[in-house]
């Protein structure tokens, strides 16, 4: 019995072919046979549009089912034929285009061919007009010497003039009386009468041919002298014609002339390096040091000479040597008077001055639609700020916020001096209060006009008439007491007075008729300064007169700088800054103090040479005012400060304004038994140097919105050093004052318990931004308090509102976990931060 006995073949259909057998194979060696129909593709031409019965006329319609594949539609194939027709069309277009292409490469090729061409016609026009000249010139050479030899053999003849005449006397007598037999054979006529230049031309050729002959040839060997005498000698070679004329072309086109040497006057110092005095006379540095070598000297390029040796050089290289004082440096600053048509206003610079907590800051939040308070320590204002805001009436007015406390007094009066009209905020329910006189006194002495803001007006205590009575006392009369001085009750928790305000800064402006001249050399004061871990140091320069642009060439103070980058007050790069401008400066060789002044000079030399004389003269007065101490007031003081207890300490600030405040408040504290002595101070992170500096005085190191770096914390633990960080001035200020009189019995230290490192930030809608951590030191807990540091900088202190690990809320987290943390209020975090946990705890201290 077969397989397929009952049962019907395989097949697919009964078509119109017949079927076909395949072998199907089983295991077990099975095998089955299976009927198939086979089918053949049938292969469809298009015909062409034009065709009988095609898709473009004839009278067979387009979707015929004898001419074209099975299952194939009207709409199908005209889409099909559409296709095949755009097809046809592009490649017909590409054709023309790389045709057009061809062609205008060809057209190109000839422009090219055509200038080529134009080039070497000009340069063969060019060596063929210098070939003329140098034949005009070698004939009118010849000429001339043909000249001078006539000359001379005329006078010859006039010399001899007697002798030849009677032998010419003679010859005429015994003489034929036709001429030679060579000559008659060769006359045909009768011949004019000879000049004298043709027959003293016939004389020099006969001279020669009878001096000559043929014994020229059989002479031996040639002779210098023989080939420098007259006519007989050696011709030129063609090479020797060839490099005449080509250095007669060169020359007829101005090359390879020797330039004329240039007299130089040249500004000597007394001293000045190598290098320097080669580039102000034009000279080679190599040949200026084997110059000094001729005279004794080994030095190098680099190394500095004296004047006497310095103006031996000069005079030996042809200049004239100008000598100069080293003051002298400082005068190629520009200091040309502005002409008034080159004048163009500019905005107004603000400074807003008051006691602390009178809301100064919260005042220009309120004008520039920010919020600068939350982000100092504290909420108090511990730098100066330099803002631009831009008006409702389109103006812009550059802001300047200085610090209320009283350890910021040189801010203030900093702020005071770079300002054009000072805002003096007095809070309506606190009145005049002693920082309050004291910017008055600031304001008065820069003489600066003012603008009395009486601030929080909102407030029921609020008396403003109280504030404008007590301001009698310090001889500021305002307008409303019939002086000249504008008020304006202004409330910067409300906004109520703010556009009163600005009309008022508006008003005092026009009165002022702010100009400055633009277009010239940049010069501005530092506001402030730092020293920042990513871009170096950083100063804010408020720009008073001229533009600074990027690329400029500046000096400020002892330092020097070419512009890197400039940053306006929103953190935006710029390309260039004008008068009354606010900015960030990179580029500096250092950190310059508050208060400097920048010029803009020409050159690095310039300005380094400034700078370098600027360090020189602060350390000659350094050193005058220890060299003016007598023995007897060295001995006074060391007796006085026998009797004096002193607290060693080493500041380091996070910016030069704040360094130089915390010096100075530090330096009032004590009496006449205990005083505060400042080792050394400074802008940046606490380094291993400062922690040696404190072991070997036994002084503690204080960091104020600073860290120490990884090296000086393993430094300080291991030497004992103690290092202590504070963030508000208030705390630092108030622990000096506390160890310094030995009351300090009780105080809250900070024990850091903790490092975590921002891994990745995750923004989770509802919870703001979550910072996913891991813990590389310590614990993290819940309950303690936080910093946030960048590039070991406080930006932030606070708490924390979440502490998870993994989805769970947890009161700890331990070394080397991984966990997630949001800042309270805070959401300026970044992956790379890093995180510092630490507890508060009150400890009992006592002074050795």
């Amino acid at each position: 019995m077969s397989d397929t006995d009952g049962k019907k073949p395989l097949g697919l259909g009964g078509g119109p072919r017949g079927p076909g057998q395949v072998k199907q194979s089983f295991s077990h060696g099975r095998t089955k046979a299976v009927a198939v129909e086979v089918k053949r593709k049938r292969v469809v031409v298009p015909q062409k549009p034009g065709a009988a019965g095609g898709a473009g006329g004839g009278s067979q319609p387009l979707g015929d089912p004898s001419r074209r594949p099975a299952g194939i539609s009207d709409a199908e194939m005209e889409r099909r034929l559409a296709a095949l027709r755009a097809a046809k069309a592009r490649e017909a277009e590409e054709i023309a285009q790389r045709a057009a292409d061809e062609k205008a490469r060809d057209e190109e090729r000839q422009r090219k061919r055509d200038e080529l061409e134009a080039r070497e016609r000009e340069e063969r026009e060019l060596a063929e007009a210098a070939r003329r000249k140098v034949e005009e010139e070698e004939r009118l050479k010849a000429e001339e010497d043909a000249k001078v030899k006539r000359e001379a053999e005329i006078a010859r003849r006039a010399a001899n003039a007697p002798a030849k005449v009677a032998a010419a006397n003679a010859a005429t007598t015994v003489a034929q009386p036709g001429p030679p037999p060579e000559e008659r054979s060769t006359r045909t006529g009768p011949s004019p009468r000879k000049t004298d230049r043709e027959r003293e031309r016939e004389d020099r050729e006969r001279a020669a041919r009878a001096k000559g002959g043929d014994d020229s040839r059989r002479a031996g060997k040639l002779t210098l002298n023989a080939a420098l005498e007259g006519e007989g000698g050696r011709t030129r070679s063609l090479a020797a014609m060839k490099r005449k004329q080509e250095k007669a072309r060169q020359k007829a086109m101005g090359f390879g002339q020797k330039a004329e040497k240039q007299v130089r006057d040249v500004q000597l110092p007394e001293t000045i390096v190598v290098q320097e005095l080669a580039n102000r006379m034009a000279e080679r540095a190599a040949d200026v040091v084997k110059a000094l070598m001729k005279m004794g000297m080994m030095v190098n390029m680099n190394q500095p000479i004296d004047a006497d040796t310095a103006e031996l050089v000069i005079e030996e290289f042809g200049h004239r040597a100008v000598r100069v004082s080293d003051a002298d440096v400082e005068q190629v600053i520009d200091t040309v008077q502005d002409k008034d048509e080159d004048l163009r206003p500019r905005p107004p610079v603000v400074t807003i001055m008051g006691h602390v907590d009178h809301g100064k800051t919260s005042l220009l939040d309120a004008i520039r639609k920010a919020n600068v308070v939350s982000g100092e320590a504290g909420g108090i204002t511990q730098h100066i700020g330099a803002y631009q805001v831009t008006t409702p009436n389109g103006s812009l007015v550059s802001f300047l916020d200085t610090p209320g406390h009283a350890a910021f007094t040189s801010m203030r009066a900093r702020g005071a001096q770079v300002t054009d009209i000072v805002i003096l905020v007095v809070a309506a329910d606190d009145s005049v209060m002693p920082q309050t006189i004291e910017a008055i006194n600031h304001a008065k002495a820069a003489k600066v006009p003012m603008i009395v803001a009486i601030n929080k007006c909102d407030k029921p205590a609020a008396d403003a008439q109280k504030v404008r009575t007590e301001l009698l006392q310090h001889e500021v009369v305002v307008e409303a007491m019939s002086g000249d001085v504008q008020d304006v009750e202004v409330s910067a928790l409300t906004g109520k007075g703010l556009d009163s305000l600005l009309e008022a800064i508006a008003l005092q402006a026009e009165i002022l008729e702010l100009k400055s001249n633009p277009n010239r050399s940049a010069m501005g004061a530092v506001i402030e300064a730092k020293l920042d871990v990513g871009r170096g140091p950083v100063a804010t320069v408020l720009v008073q007169n001229g533009t600074l642009r990027k690329g400029d060439i500046f000096v400020v103070g002892e330092k020097w700088g070419k512009v890197r980058a400039l940053i306006n007050d929103k953190g935006e790069t710029i390309t260039e800054a004008g008068p009354s401008v606010p900015v960030e400066v990179l580029g500096l060789n250092g950190t310059p103090e508050a208060g400097d002044v920048l010029n803009v000079v020409e050159t690095e030399a310039q300005a380094r040479e400034i700078a370098d004389y600027r360090e020189q003269a602060a350390k000659d007065k350094r050193a005058a005012a220890g060299a003016a101490t007598t023995l007897e007031q060295l001995m006074a003081k060391a007796k006085a400060d026998a009797d004096v207890s002193e607290l060693p300490v080493i500041v380091k600030a996070d910016v030069q304004g704040s360094a130089e405040a915390i010096v100075q408040a530090l330096e009032k504290v004590g009496n006449d038994e205990v005083r505060v002595r400042v080792l050394h101070y400074g802008v940046g992170a606490i380094t291993d140097s400062d922690v040696g500096l404190a072991e070997a005085s036994g002084a503690p190191v204080i960091g104020f919105n600073v860290r120490a770096n990884a090296t000086a914390r393993n430094s300080a633990q291991q030497k004992g050093v103690e290092i202590r960080y504070y963030s508000i001035i208030y705390d630092l200020i108030d622990d000096i004052k506390k160890a310094a009189s030995g009351l300090l019995k009780d105080e809250v230290r900070e024990n850091f318990i903790g490092y975590a490192k921002i891994l990745e930030v995750f923004k989770i809608t509802g919870a703001g931004n979550v910072a996913g951590c891991l813990v590389t030191e310590g614990v993290a807990r819940r309950s303690a308090g936080v910093r946030l540091l960048r590039d070991n900088v406080v930006i932030h202190e606070g708490t924390l509102k979440t502490l998870k690990r993994f989805k769970d809320e947890v009161k700890e987290v331990q070394s080397g976990q991984e966990c997630g943390m949001a800042f309270e209020r805070y959401e300026d975090i970044r992956a790379g931060d890093v995180i510092e946990i630490f507890e508060r705890e009150t400890v009992e201290r006592n002074l050795a």
